[in-house]
């Protein structure tokens, strides 16, 4: 039982405190902002806690900034922190696609330290299990401080929205094939037009595909998901999909075609599948109230 549960008593003491000196931890200030001003990980054992859009991440570990093949982006937000097992992912990942004629990988957000919602950017990672890898290519990864900032990522789709562009190579089909072929992904999130070109090129059954969920906005990067790991008591699994549901599919038919057909006639329509949170708020206004229970005590423990 993870260490924070254990020593609950003594944690919500000093979280009664801590309410009580920060009026924000009643609910008077977003849980966003709260979350955001907590700069280091909690202590006690790795556990991701509520829904990928609606929780908060004990014990999370920080992605080393730069790797041997990998380079953490955007570092002034402070977001590259997750659960251990993503950390193993995303080096792993990372050493694949070198493997593949990249450098390795350009690392967008994952979570902050204690995890929870963010003031800007993100719905979900939110507990340690999610990261944004960007479809850039690294050049080198040796980048400063300041170019992390700077630098963008590239777009792998039309401008209209239906087709891959001249950016999209087939060793980014290989490394998504990689990064989905990982039994601990759940999920990942990509344009709909790079899905549509991996169908027509995919050999075998193209299993792996199911895992590739066409989602809107996702043309400079890919937004990975992974399964709640083993023993994660408090962790609230994704739902699954339909094909997951029925047992075959790979999403490789006609409801893929919707992304590049009605949807763009109707940009708001969301699809069956979307994962958001069932709050009224938005996940930058939550309130302390909006989260698991335990939330409070992570943010307050030490």
């Amino acid at each position: 039982m993870p260490s924070f549960i254990i020593n609950g008593l003594k944690i919500c003491i000093f979280a009664a405190l801590v309410a009580t000196a920060n009026p924000g931890l009643t609910g008077e200030r977003p849980a966003s902002q709260l979350f955001q001003s907590a700069t280091t990980s909690s202590s006690g054992d790795p556990s991701p806690v509520g829904s990928y859009a609606q929780g908060c991440v004990a014990g999370a570990v920080e992605l080393p900034e730069t790797g041997a093949t990998w380079q953490a982006m955007r570092l002034s937000r402070n977001r590259n922190w997750g659960h251990p097992v993503l950390i193993d992912y995303i080096i792993g990942l990372s050493g694949k696609a070198a493997e593949y004629g990249w450098k390795g990988l350009f690392v967008g957000d994952m979570s902050q330290p204690r995890g929870g919602p963010m003031p800007t950017g993100h719905s979900s990672h939110q507990i340690g299990l999610d990261v944004d890898i960007w479809l850039l290519p690294p050049d080198r990864l040796d980048l400063t401080r300041d170019e992390r900032e700077t630098i963008s990522s590239i777009s792998v789709r039309t401008a209209d929205q239906t087709r891959i562009n001249e950016n999209w190579t087939d060793s980014h089909m290989r490394v998504l094939k990689a990064a989905a072929e990982d039994p601990r992904v759940d999920r990942i999130f990509l344009n709909a037009a790079a899905k549509i070109s991996m169908c027509d090129k995919a050999t075998g059954d193209g299993a792996w595909l199911q895992k590739i969920r066409p989602w809107h906005q996702h043309n400079y990067h890919f937004h990975v998901r992974l399964k709640c790991p083993p023993g994660a008591a408090y962790c609230m699994p994704q739902r699954p999909t339909v094909a997951e549901l029925t047992g075959g599919g790979n999403g490789c038919d006609k409801s893929l075609e919707w992304w590049v057909t009605d949807y763009l006639d109707r940009p708001t329509a969301q699809p069956a599948d979307d994962a958001r949170p069932s709050s009224i708020r938005s996940a930058p206004s939550f309130l302390m109230s909006d989260l698991p229970e335990a939330c409070s005590r992570i943010l307050a423990a030490e």
